[in-house]
């Protein structure tokens, strides 16, 4: 009578494991189905041949240093976007700008039309459906058909 009372004292052990393997396959699905249905972290296309033609992407850093033109991207009290850009010296770098706002988790992208505030700034309207971070990617094409890339993010109200 011992020898079936320990019996079924241990008939629950062989459970312990099946319950253990069903938790570990529930969480692991958890994890899948989050894995799946987030953000993939991937913000940039072809970042892999990006990342090849890296030697590109210093030369153009050098090429942008060479120029020595320094840009200023702020929110005006206006709730406009104010762009100055000076050379090395100070002075204001005559021009046009073009551009556009990205907001980077969404892939939204809106265009922004710059009107010149005199030589070297310039403002546009912000077209901004939702409140938060933004960057302004922007093209100034000064004297010469020089090109000056000019990346800002900004939080916007």
């Amino acid at each position: 009578m011992t020898a079936l009372a320990s019996e079924r004292r241990s008939g629950w052990i062989p459970w312990v494991f099946v319950g253990g393997m069903l938790l570990v396959i529930a969480v692991n699905g958890v994890l899948i189905v989050s894995a799946l249905t987030t953000f993939t972290g991937v913000t940039e296309g072809q970042a892999y041949d990006r990342g090849l033609a890296y030697n590109d992407v210093l030369a153009e850093n050098a090429r942008q240093a060479a120029l020595g033109w320094q840009g200023d991207v702020r929110l005006a009290s206006d709730g406009s976007l104010a762009v100055s850009v000076t050379d090395r010296d100070g002075r204001a770098v005559p021009g046009s700008l073009r551009g556009v706002l990205l907001r980077p988790l969404e892939a939204t992208t809106l265009p922004l039309a710059f009107t010149p505030q005199g030589e070297g700034r310039f403002r546009a309207a912000l077209p901004v459906p939702r409140p938060g971070q933004w960057e302004a990617r922007l093209v100034m094409t000064g004297p010469g058909g020089r090109e000056f890339d000019l990346r800002r993010r900004l939080v916007l109200p």
